[in-house]
C-alpha cells in the first residue's frame, strides 16, 4: 500500500474484511457520526494480530465512540472566535484555525466538529484572521492549526507564513501538526517545505512545530528523520500528547516516549487531559488516575522531559493538574483566558476518583454549597 494514498471508509480497509455483518453496521454507523481517515503509511504500523495495538486504537473506529457522553464544544473556544478561523483566548496568543482536514484522524480528536459538513469555524480565506491580528499588537504568539497545517499545500501555507512574519509584534509562528507521526514522507519528500522553515524560522523570530507523537511505536525510522530535518532547518519542535486509554496511559509507555523524544531534541512540553469531547468516553483517563501515571512516568526521565506539564484546554484557560494528597487534588491556573485572574493561583477540591473534567470538581463544591446554605 502506497503510504500516499489516504483511506476514508473502513471498506478500504483488508484487515477488516473478515467482519461479520453486525459488526461492519456498527462500524459503519461510526464512521457515519464522526469522519474517518487514514493513509497507508499509518496502517502500515498497525499490528492486526494484537486487537488492543495502540495505533490501531488510535486511527481505527470503535462502536465505543457511539457511547452517549461529552459535547463537540468541549473546552468553548467557539466562545473566543473573532474572525472567521481566528480564535483569540489568551491576550498575547491567537490561534489560525486554517485546514479541517487531517493526515489521519485520531478516534479521541478534541475537534472533531470541524470534520462534520455543518462546521464554519475553519476559514480557508484567512485575510480576516490576519487583519485582526495586525490590529493587536499585544498578540506576539500565533499558533496556526486546525486541522493540519501541513496538509496545505507548500504555497499555501508559505503565503500565511510570510504574512506573519510580515507583521513586527508577532514573533513567534507555532505550527501544530501530528503528521511527522501520521506520514512523516509530507516531510521528507518535500524540500520547498523545509526551504520555507530555513527562510522564516530567524533567530529573534523562531518557528516552532508543536509535534503530537502519542506513542513510542509512532517514532519510526521515517519519522525520526523527517524530526532531524525540521530541526536542521532551524525550527524548535516541541511535543503535546493527550493521555489516551489504550494507547499511553501506562507510565513505562508515557516514560519511554518522552526519553525518546528528548533523545532526539524535541522537548515534551504537554500532556493533556483528554477533553471530554463527544465520542470520547472509553479513551479518556480519570485526572487523578491520569495524574498519577504521569508523575510516575516522569521518575524515568531526565530533568530535560521533567519540563513536562500535565494540562487540561479548560474553558476558562489552560489549568495545569498540580499535585495529590491523600485527600485533596491540586490545580493551577497556568494561564487564565480571563485577563484580571491571576496567574498561578491555586485551586483544591476533595479527591473524586470518578473526576474526568474540571467542572466534575466544581459541580461537587457548588452542590456542598448549596447542601450548606440550604442548612442555614
Amino acid at each position: 500500500m502506497s503510504h500516499r494514498r489516504y483511506i476514508t471508509s473502513i471498506d478500504q480497509i483488508p484487515e477488516l474484511k473478515g467482519l461479520n455483518d453486525l459488526e461492519r453496521k456498527k462500524l459503519k454507523a461510526v464512521e457515519e457520526r464522526y469522519a474517518f481517515r487514514t493513509n497507508g503509511y499509518y496502517q502500515s504500523l498497525i499490528n492486526w494480530e494484537d486487537t488492543e495495538d495502540p495505533i490501531r486504537r488510535i486511527v481505527i473506529p470503535s462502536t465505543d465512540e457511539l457511547q452517549p457522553w461529552g459535547e463537540l464544544d468541549a473546552s468553548g473556544e467557539s466562545l473566543y472566535a473573532k474572525a472567521p478561523g481566528l480564535e483569540h483566548k489568551y491576550s498575547d496568543t491567537a490561534v489560525l484555525l486554517v485546514s479541517d482536514v487531517c493526515g489521519a484522524l485520531c478516534r479521541f480528536c478534541f475537534r472533531k466538529r470541524l470534520f462534520m459538513d455543518d462546521n464554519q469555524e475553519v476559514a480557508r480565506d484567512v485575510s480576516a484572521g490576519l487583519a485582526y491580528i495586525r490590529k493587536h499588537p499585544e498578540i506576539n504568539n500565533v499558533l496556526v492549526t486546525g486541522g493540519d497545517p501541513l496538509l496545505l499545500s507548500t504555497r499555501k501555507l508559505t503565503a500565511i507564513i510570510e504574512q506573519l512574519r510580515a507583521i513586527d509584534h508577532v514573533r513567534i509562528i507555532r505550527i501544530g501538526s501530528k503528521m511527522p507521526a501520521f506520514n512523516p514522507f509530507r516531510i521528507l519528500d518535500d524540500p520547498e517545505l523545509l526551504q520555507m522553515f530555513k527562510t522564516h524560522s530567524l533567530p529573534a523570530k523562531r518557528i516552532y512545530l508543536m509535534a503530537q507523537f502519542n506513542h513510542p511505536r509512532e517514532l519510526t525510522a521515517e519519522a525520526r528523520r523527517a524530526i532531524d530535518l525540521v530541526l536542521q532547518s532551524g525550527v524548535t519542535i516541541m511535543h503535546q500528547t493527550p493521555m489516551i486509554r489504550g494507547v499511553n496511559n501506562k507510565p513505562e509507555v508515557l516514560s519511554e516516549l518522552f526519553n525518546e523524544l528528548s533523545y532526539l531534541g524535541v522537548a515534551p512540553y504537554y500532556v493533556f487531559q483528554c477533553r471530554p469531547t463527544e465520542g470520547n468516553a472509553a479513551y479518556t483517563v480519570p485526572i487523578e488516575e491520569g495524574y498519577r501515571i504521569f508523575a510516575e512516568a516522569l521518575r524515568s526521565c531526565s530533568g530535560l522531559a521533567r519540563r513536562c506539564r500535565y494540562a487540561m484546554s479548560h474553558a476558562t484557560g489552560k489549568i495545569e493538574v498540580a499535585g495529590l494528597t491523600g485527600e485533596q487534588v491540586f490545580f493551577r491556573y497556568h494561564r487564565p483566558a480571563d485577563p484580571h485572574q491571576e496567574i498561578g493561583k491555586l485551586l483544591a477540591f476533595a479527591r473524586n476518583p470518578e473526576a474526568y473534567w474540571l467542572d466534575d470538581y466544581t459541580e461537587i463544591r457548588a452542590l456542598s454549597n448549596e447542601r450548606k446554605s440550604a442548612l442555614h
